[in-house]
């Protein structure tokens, strides 16, 4: 379950990582007089979507009038089907050079992975394929956590003065605490911000806590309406489903090799236009997750990862085969299988008329790569 900025920040506050003062508004009335204290603020859309700058979703004030024009503008405006209903706002910071910091789950490591670079404020995920050099990466065993000194060491490789990498180290501990804490699949701090007098900041946050840990976290509960129309779709079966911006539709059996899957796809130059997940209590549900995924019209092909064990491969097989005899798969699939159930899966595809049916999703990766230059 992914939280809005303001939360994440409000988790951020319990575990004492620097934030700016903010004030959460529905109206230019509400935030009057921290504008009057703060000016010039940052405006910013609150709604459980990325690229928020890219749709006009966030704006500097810096007079009364102009504060209220935003306000009033992005109030009800639209960004991905998300109404927003608040804004964030903050004072506007001098910012002298920003930093990525972020931790994921890497399940197939069975490892917490911590990513930090000093080339903040991009996506990562663009970083990761541009420059992948940039990002710092450490795998973290969840039983031994990670101490200060090697956080530190961590943090050295940073082109920053002692003074700065002390305070990174120290914000990079408090992330973890709060990630192990809550449970969560993300935690990201994009960008993490140097200011010109030298504090840190963690300027914006977002957070995704695992679906089976929100009920000891009942106050991030969501309202259906703080959902994408095909996401409320995906929650009513229990499908994880995340909606991207990409076009290529994707399946896994699996948060981490969901995660991986969408690395293999933009390392190839595809872009993931979601990220669904069907395992555990679901994995019988996949021809429903075809149906869910292809509901997008931006899926110009799909790409279905799967490593069976508790969720086997042929049982999911099943379902996929289903949807494709059906025809209501009428763009390029892709399918790497391996693990319980992966060779009777394989030839049940195979059997219902499937072509790309791969062990290695590497390989599956670049196929799907090279199938989408020709749609």
């Amino acid at each position: 379950m992914k939280l809005f900025e303001f939360e994440a920040k409000e988790i951020f506050k319990k575990n004492e990582i620097p934030v700016l003062d903010s004030a959460l508004i529905k109206s230019p009335e509400n935030g009057m007089d921290f504008f009057k204290e703060y000016k010039p603020v940052i405006v910013k859309s609150q709604v459980l979507s990325g690229g928020r700058g890219k749709a006009g979703g966030i704006k500097i004030a810096s007079n009364e009038e102009e504060f209220r024009v935003v306000v009033n503008e992005l109030i009800g405006k639209k960004i991905k089907d998300l109404i927003v209903k608040r804004v964030l706002i903050e004072p506007k910071v001098d910012i002298a050079s920003e930093l990525y910091m972020g931790y994921t789950i890497d399940r197939a490591n069975k490892c917490i992975t911590f990513m930090l670079s000093d080339e903040g404020g991009v996506e990562i995920e663009t970083l990761a394929k541009e420059k992948p050099t940039a990002i710092i990466k450490e795998e973290i065993d969840i039983m031994e956590g990670i101490a200060r000194p090697r956080m530190e060491e961590i943090c050295s490789g940073l082109n920053c003065s002692k003074e700065i990498i002390d305070k990174i180290a120290v914000t990079g501990i408090k992330l973890y605490n709060a990630v192990t804490e809550y449970e969560c699949q993300v935690a990201e701090i994009n960008p993490l911000v140097i200011t010109e007098d030298g504090s840190l900041l963690a300027v914006d946050a977002r957070i995704s806590i695992y679906d089976e840990a929100v009920y000891k976290h009942p106050e991030y509960e969501k309202e259906e309406d703080t959902f994408t129309d095909i996401e409320k779709r995906a929650h009513r079966l229990d499908l994880g489903y995340v909606e991207m911006n990409g076009n290529v539709g994707v399946i896994g059996n699996g948060a981490g090799l969901n995660m991986a899957t969408l690395d293999i796809l933009q390392f190839y130059g595809a872009e993931p236009a979601n990220f669904l997940e069907v395992s555990g209590r679901t994995y019988h549900k996949a021809a429903e997750a075809i149906e869910i995924v292809l509901s997008n019209p931006g899926v110009k092909a799909i790409f279905g990862n799967f490593f069976g064990c508790i969720s086997r491969c042929d049982v999911i097989a099943g379902g996929l085969a289903d949807a494709y005899k059906k025809r209501v798969i009428k763009v390029p699939m892709v399918i790497a299988m391996r693990g319980t159930g992966g060779e009777e899966g394989r030839k049940t595809l195979k059997v219902a008329g499937l072509t790309e049916i791969f062990e290695n999703d590497i390989e599956a990766g670049k196929k799907l790569a090279e199938i989408l230059k020709e749609v």
